[in-house]
This record gives structure tokens, C-alpha cells and sequence, in this order.
């Protein structure tokens, strides 16, 4: 087909982004915006420029449609659908060079434990040509697609494709190969060389430890392999000149691990670019000299309050410039040309943080995409002309959001009780009275994790959609902001790391944004588990708790009689001792900090709910919780999702949670609760 631009990105790429979300039937002025709005699945995923930067590549849908992908000529402003199945979704997808691009599979419509299928590898020409399947896409058997060359035996269903960018430069990729070793949660990662037309593969050396992880050079070849041994993190290099792996790098893994070196990236010049603390609380960009395994002192990028976490972006001749996320996700230019580019991008969207792509590697078209965003705005996708500085939108994430209907985030911080600094992010309703409202309190997972960063996310703004300020504490343990910080969590679940929550909830309350009599905590995996122990601590502050997929007994984390659970045996040797507690040492402390044992002194209401296939944290927790509480509180409501994982991944599910937790809150602490 051939269209004109203006018209090009609406209808084949996205005229799904002017429709309403799947399901939803548009309205004038809708009260408020429909749940679907937000728990449906992102109606485009972003595109992928090409090598050359002529074409650009999306995986996107359309009402009652499968993901499809989709490439769209930028050129001759022509658009086509290059891959589409009947019975299953287009997943993840790479350029393999300009003219071919590499994908996977899966099943949007079957839940977590009801998908027996491995992703599988394809390739497909960027004009629907030469579609071939490379690798099977089910666990036992052999699976093929209608149509598709099946002279030669097909790769393994554990292959898979590789996050690291290759050469781009030939029909080959490299992909990673899964090997279990005895006991299911013992695995290596190979590495093939994958011809993507004849499907040819040649296996790469390997370090004799086994390997988890691969990190490719500047010129798309393999140079780093990430491997452990026990509680030891190694980082081996392949040495071009002798082609022999050797350890670069040994750090502990597990715990305290300050001396760790974490390799970014490979600069054109052949630098290695690392982030490492190196005796600060936070860490920073270094080059390390691969020769003599020295790190250089200073530090080229430093993050002052947070820990560097991003990566380099780089063209084929020179560093260009970092993406990093403090309080939100930027990026800053060193190479002028794009620090440039990067001001016009701001002036024509002076509403969202503009995200500005490195240009293709191999460019010869003056595109660059853009991927915009702000905390009312979901991810919006542009792409800019260099030479005529004119943007054209691709497609957006969650269309039909009205950023009038969404609450506006700020980023505060906070003193705990002991003086440590916590930050948050607090969300307040649009249009709302800034004083006295119902609030509730989002504790992220993890707990070892950065919990969020500014910005829109369906949660947080489902909730501040239905009136509810939103505080979302990075309590002590919470990475990104620092050593002390981290560290202030170890072996503190249920107690300090508790207490961090609570005393966000009480700033709150003294500024005089919330209605202390009308809070609940909300949260899943560690953020359950917080949740519980909310209401076991602090009885008088929380009116309500909501906790899905919560762990409801650290012991539990250790084994269960039941269900076995997908942490690893080193992490339980190495990593729980010291980061949560020790089972025998810390025996009282586990039994004092845990929701099953304590459950008798909860008296709020509560929301549960659980996946019936979860592997990280086992049905177990659940239903062993929800028999000990039910004997004392009769206001508890339960609902297990039989084939979901660890969270809710068919829209189904996640529509009927979410609804179930706006009639809770709405009942407990929104306008139900004052009504009464």
C-alpha cells in the first residue's frame, strides 16, 4: 500500500492510536476514564528504526487482532504487514541488517500457566519476503508455522534471541542457547552464531565456568561473558588476539557487594565503560583498561544522590552521550550535533521528557526516533527529521488518555524515624482539593529493586483517576539511591524497612494531604508482604490493606512442603542469610516478622489475591495465609487466578483485580466509605 505521511504512521502503523482502547466504546466526556484504559494491553510497543535508518519496525495490534509486525518504508512512505499469525502474538524483534529483521512468538490470550510454548525464532525480509522459522516454539515437541522453509532441522526450542545489538552488517545474529544443568534452576547460556536465512549455527567458545550472560564489542562481536560460582560474580573477557576467555573481574554476589564492577558497554574506540562504587555511597561511569585490569580513578559520569543507572549510546565512531534515570529517565549529549538535535526535539514538545534515539548504526536517512513521555502523558512515539526538523507521531502506548483526567507526580523525600532520607514519589488526583484525601500507600517488590521513577504508569494513575493520592515510598533496601540506603534494609523486612512505609504515610498526614482516617496499603510480591505486615504494626493507621501475590512467611521463601518455589539455592545460601535472616540464628525474628504467624492481629479489611502457577512466590503463601486470618477477621476477601504467574498477565484478570480493588477501596476508604 502507499500513503501519504500524514496519514502513513495513523494507518500503518498506528491508526490504532486514534481508535479507543479494545472493548471501550468512545464517549464524548466520559466522568472519569474506563478501566480498560488502563489494563488492556499497550496498543503499540515502539519501533525500531533499521540499520540504514530508511525503514522502521513495530510490533502493534488492533481490536480483536493478534501483535502483528509491521514495516514501514520511510522512504517511499509505504507501510506492510511483514509477519501475522492466527494463533499467537509477535513478540520480541531486531534488525538483522536493513533489508531482514529477526522475532518471536507468544500467546497473549492464554495465561502464564496455560503457556506451554517457548518463543521461538523467525526472520522475515522487510518487505514480507523469505519468512523462515529458525528454532521450534514448544517445550516436547517440534512446532512449525504453515508456509515456512522446513528443509532443515530446526534449533531447539531453548534458543533464544539476544538483547545485545549485533554488526548489522550481515544475514547473522547471535543467540543465545539454554543448557539445564541437574536440579531445574541450574542453567548455562550458550552462544550460536545464526545464519537467519539458511538457519545455519555455529556454537561460540565459552569460559569453562558456566556462563548466565553476553555482552557484544562496538563491532557486534562477542567480548564479555557474565558467570558465577557461589556467591562470586565473574565477568570474563575474550582476548581478540589470542581468541582465549579469561576473568576479567570476581566480586561478591551476593549481600554487601561494594567492590562490584558492572560492564555497560564497548565505545568505538574500544573502551570498556563500567559503573562501580569504588568508595563512594553512590555509583558512577568509569573506563576500565582491559589490559591491565586496572579501573581509571575518576569517574566520567556521576549521578549526584543516585546511583548511575543507565547505558552509553554511541555510533560507529564515537561516544555520543548517556541515558540515565535519577528522579526520571533523560538523556544527556556530549556530541554537539545531538545535543542540538535534543533542544529542537524540547522545543516541539515542551510538555514530556523527550527521549532522543542514537542514530542507526548504519544510517543514511536523517530519522531519529523519539520516545516521549511525563507523568500524565504514557510513552508517545515520534519520529524526527534532521534536515527538516519536522516531527510525525508513530504511535501511542495507551491511546484515549486524557492527560487532564491524570494526576500530577512529584517527587518528594522524607525523614524516617531514625533520620534516614526516604524518597517517594507522590501522585495527587487531577482537579482535587490538595488537602484531606483518601490516600494510598504503593509499596513496589522487590524489595531489592528501584521500585519506580517519574512518570505515567497504569497503577499508580488508575488510582489517582478514582480520586486516591498515591505515595509510592523507596523504604530503606530500595536500590539506586546509594550503599547506606541499601544496606540500612538488610534483615529489617517487617521491621525498619516497615517503619520507612509508616512514616511516609504520617508526613503525609502532617502536611495535611491526607485524611488520616482514610488510608490503605496496597502491594505485590515484597509489597504484600509489606502490606500484611502494615496491618500488623500499625493497626490504628491503615483503615485497609490490598496485597496480590504477597509472601506471607519468610520461611516459606525457604521451602515449601508443596510448592517449590524458582530462587536459587545460592541465593537462599548466600543471599537470604544476610540480606533477610538467617532461619536458625534469626529464628525469633522470622516468627515476630511473619504475616502467617501474626495473622491473628489483623483486623482491617483485606483484599488477597494470588496466582495459582506462581513460582517465586507459591500459592502456598497465600492460602496458609488466608486460613490463619479468616479465623479472626471475617472481612477478608480472597480470589486466586488459577493459571496466572507472579502478577496478572491476561487482561481479563488484570481488568477483574483491578475492579475488584476500586469496589474495596471504594468501600473502605473512597466515597462508599464516607457515605456511610
Amino acid at each position: 500500500m502507499s500513503l501519504t505521511r500524514a496519514s502513513l504512521f495513523h494507518a500503518a502503523v498506528l491508526a490504532l492510536s486514534l481508535c479507543t482502547a479494545p472493548g471501550v466504546q468512545a464517549q464524548a466526556t466520559p466522568a472519569l476514564p474506563s478501566i480498560e484504559r488502563f489494563f488492556n494491553r499497550p496498543v503499540f510497543n515502539g519501533g525500531v528504526l533499521s540499520p540504514d535508518g530508511r525503514s522502521i519496525a513495530a510490533r502493534s495490534s488492533a481490536p480483536g487482532q493478534r501483535d502483528f509486525l509491521v514495516v514501514v518504508d520511510l522512504q517511499t512512505n509505504s507501510g506492510k504487514v511483514v509477519a501475522a499469525y492466527n494463533d499467537s502474538d509477535i513478540g520480541s524483534f531486531q534488525w538483522v541488517n536493513s533489508e531482514r529483521l529477526i522475532f518471536n512468538v507468544n500467546d497473549s490470550t492464554v495465561a502464564q500457566g496455560d503457556d506451554y510454548n517457548a518463543p521461538g525464532l523467525f526472520a522475515v525480509n522487510r518487505d514480507g519476503s523469505n519468512l523462515v522459522q529458525l528454532a521450534e516454539t514448544g517445550f516436547s515437541r517440534s512446532s512449525q508455522r504453515t508456509g515456512q522453509r522446513t528443509g532443515r532441522r530446526l534449533l531447539p526450542w531453548h534458543t533464544f534471541m539476544l538483547s545485545e545489538r549485533g554488526a548489522q552488517d550481515s544475514e547473522y545474529v547471535y543467540v543465545r542457547d539454554l543448557a539445564w544443568k541437574p536440579g531445574y534452576k541450574k542453567y548455562r547460556y550458550g552462544l550460536l552464531r545464526l545464519n537467519t536465512v539458511t538457519g545455519q549455527a555455529q556454537e561460540v567458545s565459552r569460559p569453562k565456568e558456566d556462563v548466565t550472560g553476553w555482552m557484544l564489542d562496538h563491532k557486534g562481536e562477542p567480548r564479555i561473558a557474565f558467570g558465577s560460582d557461589e556467591d562470586v560474580g565473574i565477568v570474563h573477557y575474550l582476548d581478540p588476539a589470542t581468541k582465549e576467555w579469561r576473568k576479567l573481574i570476581t566480586y561478591k554476589l551476593y549481600g554487601n557487594n561494594e567492590d562490584a564492577i558492572t560492564p555497560l558497554a564497548f565505545g568505538p574506540d574500544g573502551k570498556l565503560y563500567v559503573s562501580t562504587r569504588q568508595g563512594r555511597d553512590t555509583s558512577a561511569v568509569h573506563t576500565f583498561d582491559i589490559a591491565t585490569g586496572k579501573l581509571n580513578p575518576e569517574p566520567l559520569v556521576s549521578t549526584k544522590g543516585y546511583d548511575f543507572s543507565g547505558n552509553i549510546l554511541t555510533s560507529r565512531e564515537k561516544v555520543l552521550g548517556m541515558i540515565f534515570t535519577t528522579d526520571a529517565t533523560s538523556v544527556e549529549w556530549f556530541d554537539p550535533a545531538m545535543k542540538a538535535v535534543q533542544e529542537t526535539v524540547d522545543r516541539l514538545l515542551p510538555a514530556t521528557v523527550n527521549l532522543v534515539s542514537a542514530p542507526p548504526q548504519h544510517a543514511k536517512t536523517p530519522w531519529l526516533l523519539v520516545r516521549a513521555y511525563s507523568d500524565t502523558i504514557p510513552a508517545t512515539y515520534y519520529l524526527f527529521n534532521r534536515d527538516t526538523k519536522l516531527l510525525n507521531k508513530v504511535g501511542e502506548t495507551y491511546p484515549g488518555i486524557d492527560p487532564k483526567q491524570m494526576g500530577r507526580q512529584q517527587a518528594v523525600n522524607y525523614k524516617a524515624r531514625d533520620g534516614l532520607n526516604i524518597p517517594a514519589l507522590l501522585t495527587m488526583p487531577a482537579g482535587a482539593k490538595r488537602s484531606g484525601l483518601p490516600l494510598v500507600v504503593l509499596v513496589h517488590g522487590g524489595p531489592w529493586v528501584r521500585g519506580s521513577s517519574w512518570g505515567w504508569s497504569p497503577d499508580t494513575q488508575f488510582l489517582a483517576s478514582r480520586g486516591y493520592a498515591v505515595l509510592e515510598p523507596e523504604f530503606r533496601g530500595s536500590t539506586g539511591f546509594g550503599a547506606a540506603h541499601y544496606k540500612a534494609g538488610f534483615k529489617q523486612w517487617g521491621l525498619s524497612m516497615q517503619n520507612d512505609v509508616a512514616d511516609g504515610v504520617r508526613w503525609a498526614v502532617e502536611k495535611g494531604y491526607v485524611d488520616p482516617k482514610r488510608v490503605c496499603i496496597a502491594g505485590a510480591s515484597y509489597g504484600g508482604y509489606a502490606t500484611l505486615m502494615g496491618l500488623v504494626n500499625d493497626p490504628d493507621l491503615y483503615k485497609c490493606g490490598v496485597n496480590w501475590v504477597g509472601v506471607s512467611d519468610i520461611n516459606l521463601m525457604y521451602s515449601s512442603a508443596n510448592h517449590t518455589n524458582d530462587m536459587s539455592d545460592e541465593w537462599k545460601r548466600y543471599g537470604m542469610p544476610e540480606m533477610i535472616g538467617d532461619r536458625v540464628k534469626d529464628a525469633a525474628q522470622l516468627k515476630a516478622t511473619s504475616p502467617i504467624e501474626q495473622a491473628a492481629r489483623i483486623k482491617a479489611p483485606l483484599l488477597l489475591a494470588y496466582g495459582g502457577v506462581d513460582r517465586r512466590v507459591p500459592i502456598d503463601h497465600g492460602t496458609k495465609f488466608h486460613s490463619a486470618v479468616k479465623r479472626t477477621n471475617p472481612n477478608v476477601e480472597w480470589v486466586e487466578y488459577p493459571a496466572e504467574g507472579h502478577g496478572f498477565y491476561l487482561p481479563k484478570n488484570r481488568l477483574d483485580f483491578w475492579t475488584r480493588v476500586e469496589k474495596f477501596l471504594d468501600k473502605h476508604i473512597g466515597q462508599g466509605a464516607v457515605q456511610q
